[in-house]
Order: C-alpha cells, then structure tokens, then sequence
C-alpha cells in the first residue's frame, strides 16, 4: 500500500515510482514525487554521487519535489521534508563514466527553503536555482562539470566542496566570498583571474564584510577551472562550448 506522500508506510526508504507530468519534459518514465505535507523546509540528498542531474526550482509546484531518472532509476526515499536519492551500485562499469539516454531532472519546491548535498562524485551537475530559497549548497566528495545559478540569499549562504570544472553565477549586487585550500589554477572571481596560486586563496567583494545576504563560497582540496560571478557575466559554454547535461 502506498501512502499519501508517495511513500511505503511500512518502510520510508522504499521506492515508490509516482506518476506525475513535469512540465516540459517529455517520455513515458516514471516519475518520482511527494507532498508537501506540513514542510516548511526540504533537503536534497545525494547519498552517492549524481551524475548527469539538472535541478531546478519550480514556483508552480503543489508537493514538495518531482523528478525523472531516466534510465539510472535510483532508490528514493523521502522521511520528514528529506528526499533522498541513492543510486544502485554498477555491476559492469563505472557509471560515471558511461553515458545515458537522458539526463535526471529534480524540480524542487520554490516555496520551501532547501539545503543540497551531494555526497560521493557529483559530475555533469546543472542547478538552476534561480527563484529558490537556499539554504546551502555542499558538493562532499568533488565535482567536475558542475554548473550552478545562485537565487538571492537570505542571511549568509555557504556553497562548499571540492571543485574542478564548476561555474557559480550569483545575481547583480549579491557579495561574495572565494576561499580555496590546497591552491588554484584557472581561478575566476568577478573580475579578478589567477593562473595559479599555491597554498590558500581568500578573495572577497569590497562589500562583503558589512552584508546581510551574502554567498559564501568555500571549495576545499584545491581548484581547477573555477569560476564565481554575477548573473550578468554569464558566458555561453563556459567549459570551451563542451559543457552539456
């Protein structure tokens, strides 16, 4: 038996395929999903790893979250405003590696306030979170070809983890602040650029010490390729034009 959130009662952590039309995505997968019950807070979670995933907020919404796995069909569970996502261990080849059919699309709940997380690998990561209430953002085991639209932050925000290949983009106005352990090569911040700098970098907008909404960007391990903006600088293919989901 199925319960009002999507869920098996006799046990949260189930899978449970919902059928439910994200709007703009076409195919006949299954679809995953929840109510929003009462939740005035959501947490996406990426057990281990997530490769190939866009996300996104949805203002529209009625339940807490909708998503489609495409043919890497995860387990998902979802217990007190926590969805979280596990994907099966690959029996023939890494499937980070290997490509797929089509991409995984999560549409979260633009009412709800929501903290990420992505433990193990993240790769080939879009967040578009433009319009959504964030908490904070943490990528635990790395990430490479990951890509991220920043909504307007209330309070200070922290994005962490390690970082090759990722682009940040925050709106017009919003300060920020870049701290990199472990050193950097191809390093972005606004307008400022650094080839490569050993030990810790700590930039930051002139501004950023006196604000109340504020991004905190924190990549740990060092960083390749990393770039933090403002909206408006946004380039078309930051990663040379190959930077797809």
């Amino acid at each position: 038996m199925v319960g009002p959130e999507g869920i098996c009662p006799m046990n949260p952590w189930n899978t449970v395929a919902v059928r439910h039309t994200l709007p703009g995505v076409r195919g006949g997968d299954d679809h995953f999903s929840a109510q929003l019950g009462a939740s005035s807070s959501g947490r996406l979670r990426f057990a281990n790893g997530a490769h190939r995933v866009a996300i996104r907020a949805d203002a529209n919404m009625r339940g807490l979250y909708s998503a489609r796995f495409g043919d890497r069909m995860p387990m998902v569970g979802v217990r007190g405003g926590t969805v979280n996502v596990r994907y099966p261990r690959p029996r023939d080849c890494d499937w980070f590696g290997r490509r797929s059919g089509c991409p995984a699309e999560v549409a979260l709940n633009a009412r709800v306030r929501w903290s990420i997380e992505v433990q193990g690998s993240a790769s080939r990561l879009l967040a578009d979170l433009r319009g959504l209430r964030l908490g904070s953002f943490d990528l635990e085991g790395g990430a490479g070809r990951v890509e991220v639209d920043l909504p307007a932050p209330t309070g200070t925000v922290t994005i962490s983890g390690g970082a090759n290949h990722i682009a940040i983009s925050r709106p017009e106005g919003v300060p920020a602040r870049l701290r990199v352990g472990g050193g950097a090569t191809h390093l972005r911040f606004d307008d400022r650029s650094i080839g490569v700098a050993g030990g810790e970098v700590d930039l930051q907008c002139p501004d950023y010490d006196g604000a109340t909404d504020r991004y905190d960007v924190l990549v740990m391990g060092g960083a390749n390729n990393v770039t933090v903006d403002v909206a408006d600088r946004r380039r078309a293919g930051r990663y040379g034009g190959q930077y797809e989901v």
